[in-house]
């Protein structure tokens, strides 16, 4: 089912004679169509070549002015950019039947840039630049259909070193206040999503008490990975003794990726779990904090290889787990969450967002609502041709660029008549960028991909260009 509902999604995006960019960007609020205009070109620029400097991607002087202009409008807001793709994401969202929130922060590092205005203290006083929380709507099958919330501050030089003091002031003078941020954004969504299931996932960072106080008065389904041994409400006392004195409901076998210098390896996880009462922290005894009932799975690895550090995962979540196999479905959305950390490196190391040179953070912020996006697209390209092999390319790409690809690849003059598999195109895109293609590779990633991109958009425009006026001109862009 949800194969079928993606599936509407690409064909949707291919039904239309708007571009990826259009769709995304087409309805934004700007108060000036022109703006709208220039918006929906700059992405279109970026999204083709995200790797590329801003005059590379531009084309020409002319183009790479009117783009800084455009980023440095003090009329234009960065959330009336980012607006109309939140909205074609929910519009995606209802589509499917189960959406995790998958979020995360990162930092971005503008220590290079000192004369950039508004910029914050990151890990140490010398570096400096912003940071950002990004909440990503994703299937369980690992398809992003977009940004769903993002928050993006400057931590005050003023901050630095009060990290000690964090249990004495509440949540809402904390980063922490960024959780329950994106939890009430996700809990609107959810509300506007009745036929949809969405679950908001956190890593160790999102275990937080208030954060299990806030799902359950919002009704909203939260899964996150525990960081604390907390006090429970049972005979063992502490969480991690509790769960693991629980049965073994049985054993997973997963694919654990190459990391490092350890090849990928497949590990098998005992698998427990059991509904738990977690007790208030005891440093906020005084403000009569309710105790919190809760589902945990603890997934634990009994014989990792000699060398090797075994898998501990223990979730808590506020979703029904009553089997084995219900456990099991909650392991896999939460490995989806890996997603949140390959979107913002497609937007480090991709869309280079950490080079951007601007005169201050409020530019930074307009130009980040932008590539954001083109990150999102990137990655979404990447994903929906491992979940969709077999569809035609055309439900993504234009004819001229599959047309173009294939003869480049192929060393012809005549692309055929029928496109070839999305799976196939984007094969032939990685290699642009490097892919290999070899039986040990696998699937083409993030990295290859944006690569190739950046190349199919110097091939296809010249096909472009050296077919206008030949005798076949007339078949150009028709599939």
């Amino acid at each position: 089912m949800a194969i079928n509902n993606t599936f509407i999604l690409v064909i949707n995006m291919n039904q239309t004679t708007q571009s990826w960019a259009e769709q995304e960007f087409a309805d934004a609020n700007l108060e000036d169509q022109r703006r709208t205009q220039r918006l929906i070109l700059i992405a279109e620029q970026r999204g083709s070549q995200p790797h590329a400097s801003f005059s590379q991607s531009c084309g020409d002087a002319a183009a790479t002015k009117a783009a800084y202009r455009f980023y440095e409008n003090e009329d234009i807001s960065p959330d009336a950019i980012l607006s109309t793709h939140q909205e074609s994401t929910l519009t995606r969202m209802k589509q499917e039947p189960i959406v995790l929130a998958v979020q995360d922060t990162t930092i971005l590092d503008y220590t290079n840039h000192p004369a950039t205005e508004g910029l914050g203290t990151l890990q140490n006083k010398e570096q400096q630049g912003l940071l950002m929380h990004t909440t990503l709507a994703v299937t369980p099958a690992s398809v992003p259909l977009g940004i769903i919330h993002q928050q993006i501050w400057a931590r005050p030089v003023e901050e630095f070193g009060k990290k000690h003091k964090r249990k004495e002031r509440p949540i809402q003078e904390k980063e922490s206040q960024k959780w329950l941020d994106s939890l009430a954004t996700t809990s609107q969504l959810q509300k506007q999503l009745p036929q949809t299931k969405v679950v908001s996932i956190g890593d160790r960072e999102a275990d937080i008490y208030d954060l299990f106080i806030s799902s359950q008065a919002l009704s909203q389904e939260l899964l996150v990975r525990a960081a604390w041994d907390r006090c429970v409400q049972h005979q063992e006392n502490h969480l991690w003794s509790y769960m693991e004195n629980q049965p073994i409901a049985g054993t997973l076998t997963i694919t654990v990726p190459r990391k490092g210098q350890q090849p990928t390896r497949q590990a098998e996880l005992s698998v427990h779990y059991a509904q738990v009462t977690l007790l208030p922290p005891k440093h906020r005894y005084s403000e009569k904090l309710a105790p919190v009932r809760i589902c945990g799975i603890l997934a634990c690895e009994e014989n990792p290889p000699s060398g090797v550090e075994a898998i501990t995962w223990l979730l808590l979540t506020t979703l029904s787990v009553t089997s084995f196999e219900e456990s099991c479905q909650k392991i896999q959305w939460y490995s989806c969450r890996w997603l949140i950390e390959i979107y913002h490196k497609v937007l480090k190391s991709g869309c280079r967002v950490e080079e951007r040179q601007f005169e201050n953070v409020s530019n930074i912020r307009r130009y980040l609502a932008v590539d954001v996006v083109v990150g999102w697209y990137i990655l979404y390209l990447t994903m929906v041709s491992r979940e969709l092999p077999d569809i035609p390319c055309s439900a993504i790409l234009e004819a001229h660029e599959w047309q173009s690809l294939y003869c480049f690849i192929h060393k012809v003059s005549t692309p055929p008549e029928n496109p070839p598999t999305l799976r196939q195109a984007m094969r032939w895109i990685a290699q642009l960028g490097g892919f290999m293609g070899r039986k040990s590779d696998g699937e083409p990633g993030v990295t290859v991909l944006w690569r190739g991109l950046q190349r199919l958009h110097d091939i296809s425009g010249s096909w472009l260009i050296f077919h206008l006026h030949s005798p076949e001109s007339r078949n150009v862009g028709k599939v």
